[in-house]
């Protein structure tokens, strides 16, 4: 009642504000109008004004009665997941109906899939969170170093690192539980070197019976906006061939300094692809590959072979985000076309329309072994490279969250135009 309040006093339409509020106004008006009905039947027993009897008039008074209890009840529990988190959060009308508006307009965002893994993804969807709720993060279930790849040895897991971040990335939680979920032990036998999301996710693995089920509770705990999906649930590793034809088994390993990598694929080669990362792709309006080590983080997920099917199948606009610098024994002398060119040579030519490069000057000093990675203006057949100033300039290793989502969002609105 203090929010219809509030919305009368401002003169706000609630009826504009679409986010799922009119279907509980209207079950709420049901239940008062049902509610009514009841008591104008006891009333009108009491005045001896008598409808039609078929059973005692204390019984269909009291079954009309609860029915409208129950409705309303179901408007007044559908309100609070709708506003109540909106309104303990506002620190008044004017901000309660800034957060109002921005829910509607992101509640409406186009639906865009991420596929990858580490940190860069987390920060493309940090960037994104704040323009569409319709997002879909498909991760990489490769990673077999650190913290997961301890859990994931131990407990025959899919490793929870790279989704713990994604999850805190897309997190509305206060900045005391995001830090928590990205606490990391560092002492006590056992504990040493783990972060406690990734135990809270195994713990919730174990109390709800799957993994899938452990990623919805956690997303609850943190307020997730979007979902987050694994390429697939099958135990895969990754193995590169070296320019020399050495072979490497293992994510971890595979990141090492060492010989140019010749390719990559993994084991079981055809794993079967989780079926809600394929409708995801295939009712997207874009999917973005990367940010992410091109090698260990983005190629994973495309060589589940259903992955890299869906996104060939979809209609969306595909796009590639390049990374802001080299990575040593990954991608050392690498250009933005030799990115994509190894992209499509693992899986076919048109696998993106767009490839963002940064364009920003960036000086990496003594502070990283790679290099800037630069456009040299290579004619590539079936992407367009888009420059665009994406490099954060505190961490020019690192992409910008919101520079990113705005070349997406960017593209997404004016593919027509730019689409080769």
């Amino acid at each position: 009642m203090r929010l219809l309040q509030l919305l009368i006093k401002e003169n706000i339409q609630i009826w504009s504000l679409g986010i799922g509020v009119k279907r509980w106004l209207l079950i709420g008006a049901g239940g008062i109008f049902i509610i009514s009905m009841g008591l104008a039947w006891v009333f009108g027993r009491l005045l001896d004004l008598r409808p039609p009897q078929v059973l005692p008039v204390t019984f269909e008074a009291t079954i009309l009665i609860i029915v409208g209890v129950f409705l309303l009840s179901v408007c007044l529990y559908g309100l609070y997941k709708s506003l109540g988190k909106l309104m303990f959060e506002s620190r008044n009308i004017h901000h309660l109906m800034t957060n109002l508006k921005s829910r509607k307009t992101t509640s409406r965002g186009p639906k865009i899939v991420v596929v990858g893994g580490g940190t860069g993804l987390s920060v493309l969807l940090r960037g994104l969170k704040n323009h569409t709720d319709n997002i879909t993060a498909i991760v990489t279930v490769a990673d077999d170093g650190g913290s997961s790849g301890r859990l994931r040895k131990e407990m025959d897991i899919l490793p929870p690192g790279d989704f713990r971040n994604c999850i805190v990335a897309l997190s509305d939680a206060e900045k005391t539980v995001t830090d928590l979920f990205q606490y990391r032990f560092n002492k006590g036998q056992g504990l040493e070197g783990h972060s406690f999301g990734n135990l809270f996710i195994v713990a919730m693995m174990e109390v709800t019976g799957s993994f899938d089920a452990a990623l919805a509770e956690a997303g609850k705990v943190l307020a997730v906006r979007g979902s987050l999906v694994p390429a697939t649930t099958e135990n895969i590793s990754l193995i590169a061939n070296l320019a020399d034809g050495t072979m490497i088994s293992g994510e971890s390993e595979i990141s090492k300094p060492s010989l140019p990598i010749d390719n990559v694929y993994i084991e079981p080669k055809n794993p079967m692809v989780h079926p809600e990362a394929k409708a995801a792709i295939l009712d997207a309006d874009v999917v973005v590959l990367g940010p992410g080590s091109l090698f260990t983080s983005v190629l994973p997920n495309l060589m589940v072979p259903g992955i890299k099917d869906a996104i060939n199948e979809s209609n969306a606009i595909k796009i590639y985000i390049c990374n802001v610098a080299t990575q040593v024994g990954e991608t050392d002398g690498y250009n933005a076309a030799d990115h994509i060119i190894a992209l499509q040579n693992h899986t076919y030519d048109e696998i993106i329309d767009f490839a963002l490069v940064n364009s920003t000057n960036i000086d990496l000093g003594n502070r990283y072994a790679g290099e800037p990675v630069i456009d040299d203006g290579t004619n590539l057949r079936h992407a367009k490279i888009i420059k665009a100033a994406i490099a954060d300039v505190k961490h020019p290793v690192r992409h910008t969250s919101e520079g990113l989502a705005r070349e997406v969002l960017s593209l997404y609105h004016n593919s027509d135009v730019n689409k080769i």
